[in-house]
């Protein structure tokens, strides 16, 4: 019941979906609930990918990889793509450590974040409406809670940056156990996927390995510039490694002809 009650603390801070009454509320749970970040992933993934999967019925994919990105922005309430937005106006146009977490923290959106957002959106749904059908829903499927571990892998890793801010709640290092668990939360899906025949071991190994490579790169960039991270690095990660899965599969793709 505790764990249950972690996930849907872990629900309620990342996304505007109704949580029961009866979960309460205790402080203290958000410093565990980054556990289930993944799993909230999950969550938004099967909102996405049923979204994805209606609209195809009744557009064309243009209209259901826009529509399916709209669910997902709209559940999560931007929170990742305000963090990427606020990312990139912070890194774009602070000299000091100082001065970044000034820009980052400021409500107002620059012409970084919103050059940034803008390519960033453009990419996603560019990607996704160039994936036949079932490639689409399997990338939305696993992407989601895979983002969402490389962001939890921060946690893990690295120190807050701020002494206080949004992420602060569950600024607390996670333990090797609890990290252990948000990553079978993402990666369960994929053994799903793989054996609906969605998705090949191939792509699944190179987008996750791709998207590492991206998580470590901006991990190193925020250990240079800000000595850690922020709720907006966090989400920065989560889009980037999300739209670089996307990318891998669409490689495999067009590299191989086919799908599975």
């Amino acid at each position: 019941m505790h764990q249950l009650r972690l996930f849907f603390t872990a629900l309620q801070f990342f996304t505007r979906l109704p949580i029961p009454r009866w979960v309460g509320f205790d402080p203290a749970w958000l410093n565990q609930a980054s556990r289930y970040f993944p799993l909230v992933g999950v969550v938004v993934a099967l909102i996405t990918g049923a979204v994805y999967a209606v609209a195809f019925k009744l557009f064309p994919p243009a209209i259901a990889a826009i529509l399916s990105t709209a669910a997902g922005i709209y559940v999560t309430g931007a929170f990742h793509e305000d963090g990427f937005a606020d990312t990139c106006d912070g890194f774009g146009g602070g000299m000091t450590g100082e001065r970044v977490l000034e820009i980052m923290k400021d409500s107002r959106i620059g012409a970084y974040g919103a050059i940034g957002i803008f390519c960033l959106l453009l990419l996603k749904c560019a990607t996704l409406t160039m994936l036949p059908p079932y490639g689409a829903i399997a990338a939305l499927l696993f992407a989601h809670p895979m983002s969402r571990l490389m962001a939890t892998g921060l946690i893990w890793r690295l120190d807050y940056a701020r002494a206080e801010g949004k992420a602060k709640p569950l600024a607390q290092k996670m333990a090797t156990p609890e990290l252990a668990i948000a990553a079978i939360t993402a990666l369960a899906p994929a053994l799903l996927l793989i054996w609906l025949n969605w998705l090949s071991w191939t792509m699944l190994l190179s987008g996750v390995t791709c998207a590492l490579v991206a998580a470590i790169w901006l991990a190193r960039k925020f250990m240079g510039r800000i000595g850690g991270y922020t709720g907006d690095c966090l989400g920065a990660v989560q889009q980037v490694t999300e739209v670089v899965f996307y990318l891998c599969v669409l490689a495999g793709l067009h590299t191989s002809g086919q799908f599975f």
